[in-house]
């Protein structure tokens, strides 16, 4: 039998998430895995007069089989799109990632400089959808190889993905806005935690609440940082940074004037290293989120949840989110969960307003 919340879970994407028009082109992007959810999708985009142009492949890429053919493909191929991918970028009015893994290392065997060919080529796209020009949201479909990173069974996954995605957004809504006026208000921040004490300024910025229109699941307040302002030291010791096929342990950043001036890993340095130095963005703070969704309490390797859990944050490496005030341009986007429930805080020019998760204000 079907299961009823892939129905719920494809209404919430193409209503709320996207809120798809008559005419629109919406490119769908993922694997032949989730073939239930990418049919209740077109038929959802149908209903709306939408028009679905689906891209199936079988690992996170940009365009389907990139990480094969960038195997073997010349090395000045490798960092320009064909014009017709190129074409399909501009011209698409929606965009849905629903990643459905095969295998979560897929193309982590193609060289560091290779990945971030294809993450620059790719550039255009990424600085669409972070200015909001087009409505996109990015997902997860419930897949072997997604439980087995999370440590469950595809059912117990199954009960996660939905439990976090399938809430009453509009409620939330309501409490995220109270932290944002929060941090809206506040000219400093200040992170302190496990071999952490990092500060940066907010001055001038203002603040986003996913209450379910960007990512799914949603469930954060989130920053462009000012681009110089980040000072102090930061470490993910609790959870491994992961950025599909990369995976990186015990991440500490050392900041000066907005900048990364040290950085080391426990494991895998080469890869953190590697996307560092991508280009002169990569070492600056693009992005600080905050933690709010109730139905996610554990890490699971899969960033798109493991952001939201409540009580955390995160920190994101590279690009910033021009449509809050980011400046900062890069092909680098990675997004680092730092937790506070034992021991850590949150201040706003100089008063807590979050210790060991739990708010208090």
């Amino acid at each position: 039998m079907s299961d009823p919340r892939v129905e719920q879970y494809a209404r919430l994407l193409v209503e709320r998430c996207l809120d798809a028009q008559a005419g629109w082109q919406v490119m769908l992007k993922t694997s032949p895995l989730a073939r239930p959810l990418v049919e209740a999708l077109v038929r959802g985009l149908g209903r709306r007069g939408a028009y679905p142009i689906v891209r199936l492949s079988w690992a996170e890429e940009n365009w389907p089989f990139a990480f094969t053919w960038a195997e073997e493909a010349p090395e000045e191929a490798v960092g320009s799109q064909p014009a017709l991918e190129a074409r399909v970028g501009e011209e698409i009015d929606a965009f849905i990632n629903v990643g459905a893994p095969e295998n979560v290392y897929e193309g982590s065997t193609l060289a560091p400089e290779r990945r971030g060919a294809l993450s620059e080529a790719n550039r255009p796209l990424l600085e669409r959808r972070l200015r909001l020009e087009i409505p996109w949201v990015a997902c997860r479909y419930p897949t072997p190889a997604l439980a087995q990173a999370a440590g469950m069974t595809v059912e117990q996954f199954e009960d996660f993905l939905f439990g976090a995605c399938l809430i009453d957004w509009d409620e939330e809504g309501r409490k995220m806005q109270r932290v944002a006026d929060r941090f809206d208000a506040a000219e400093e921040v200040r992170i302190v935690g496990h071999e952490t004490d990092l500060r940066f300024s907010l001055a001038g910025r203002h603040g986003e609440v996913d209450d379910g229109h960007y990512n799914m699941p949603g469930g954060e307040v989130f920053y462009s940082p000012v681009e110089d302002s980040t000072e102090g030291v930061v470490t993910f010791a609790e959870y491994p940074a992961v950025d599909p096929p990369d995976e990186v342990s015990g991440v500490r950043f050392r900041y000066e004037g907005g900048r990364i001036v040290d950085a080391s890993a426990e494991s895998n340095e080469e890869a953190l290293i590697a996307k560092l130095d991508r280009d002169d963005g990569a070492r600056r703070l693009g992005e600080f989120g905050i933690g709010c969704n109730p139905g996610i309490q554990r890490h699971v390797k899969e960033t798109l949840f493991d952001e939201k859990i409540y009580g955390t944050i995160h920190l994101a490496i590279g690009a910033g989110i021009p449509s809050i005030g980011g400046k900062n341009v890069s092909s680098v986007h990675w997004d680092m969960v730092k937790e506070l429930r034992n021991g850590g805080r949150i201040e706003c020019d100089g008063e807590v307003v979050q210790e060991n998760g739990e708010w208090t204000f």
